[in-house]
């Protein structure tokens, strides 16, 4: 066996950490610091997406936060009709529904936005995959029959077998879980033929076109995987809030993903973990202070890209890396 890195420690401690201190923050009846955890788990799971495409990718997407509010409507929209027709037994099971409808949805959403979006390079996919998460931004702001801006409240939160949303341990537990696996699979892909050939094309992708690769095919496929992921975290955010808006979708929570995955470390499996807790937590701590907090974290992120190579995670790395 060979010996652990640094950057492997930090990953072990750090997911040890998020496994053991939620319960036992309920246990010391700090409910308050477990609604924390859950949050930062379920953004992770979606800064692991965008990691995909972006740290392993090259494709800057400014519109994730589209398919985060997608996968957060599909399972509002269901639970505001209640019912779907008086079928009792797809009701009664309506968290698989839910599910299927949040990652459907949401691929089919990245398969027809990033077959046009990735006609572009450059700062024009930037401002087209922006355009696009602005599209279902104003999309659902107009829905009047879901409350428009003002927001959708969710009175009944998914039913799945064997799991209860409703106790906040065993929500976190899901989404602790799917943040292990989002990790794991996304390690998958990565360490495949088919993560080489996206991660050749991030370097030079006129010389994979050159070696045979359609690298168009490749990176669709990648973002579709990416947005499917993506619109999962949006259903387990909407059954932890139990409150859904457009605002979800608003081009500034994309840049708040991409900003946990800058600042932790993008191209790494832990970076976007790592980033998604610092920006909680600093977030948590800077608005009991002042409500300009935003500041703060543009002055971090200003110091980490400057004087941080690689993020957070870089500081890990030791000389070799």
């Amino acid at each position: 066996m060979g010996k652990i890195t640094k950057i492997g420690w930090v990953t072990a401690i750090g997911m040890v950490a998020l496994a053991v201190l939620p319960p036992f923050f309920l246990m010391t009846g700090q409910a308050f610091y477990l609604d924390l955890a859950t949050r930062l788990v379920i953004l992770a799971i979606a800064a692991v997406s965008l990691n995909l495409i972006l740290g392993f990718g090259g494709m800057v997407s400014f519109g994730h936060a589209a398919f985060i509010g997608l996968g957060a409507y599909a399972v509002g929209i269901p639970a505001h009709h209640a019912t779907w027709g008086g079928f009792d037994l797809i009701a009664s099971y309506n968290g698989l529904l839910h599910l299927a409808l949040a990652i459907g949805i949401s691929a089919l959403f990245a398969l027809i936005t990033g077959a046009i979006s990735l006609r572009t390079k450059g700062v024009y996919f930037i401002m087209i995959t922006m355009a696009f998460g602005q599209m279902a931004f104003f999309l659902f702001q107009s829905l009047d029959v879901y409350n428009g801006d003002d927001g959708l409240t969710i009175d009944v939160r998914s039913e799945l077998p064997w799991i209860n949303l409703d106790e906040p341990l065993q929500l976190y537990g899901l989404a602790y879980v799917s943040l292990v696996v989002a990790m794991l699979l996304t390690r998958m892909i990565v360490n495949s033929r088919f993560g080489m050939v996206l991660q050749g094309a991030k370097g030079n992708d006129e010389r994979m076109v050159t070696l045979g690769f359609n690298t168009y095919f490749y990176r669709l496929t990648a973002y579709v995987i990416s947005g499917a992921m993506c619109g999962y975290s949006g259903f387990l955010l909407g059954n932890f809030t139990t409150f859904i808006s457009p605002d979800m979708m608003h081009w500034t929570r994309s840049g708040e993903l991409m900003f946990m995955v800058i600042l932790g470390g993008a191209s790494t499996m832990f970076g976007p973990v790592l980033g998604s807790s610092v920006f909680i937590l600093v977030e948590e701590l800077f608005s009991h202070f002042t409500v300009f907090w935003h500041l703060p974290f543009g002055l971090m992120l200003i110091g980490v890209v400057l004087f941080i190579r690689g993020g957070l995670m870089g500081l890990f790395k030791g000389k070799r890396g």
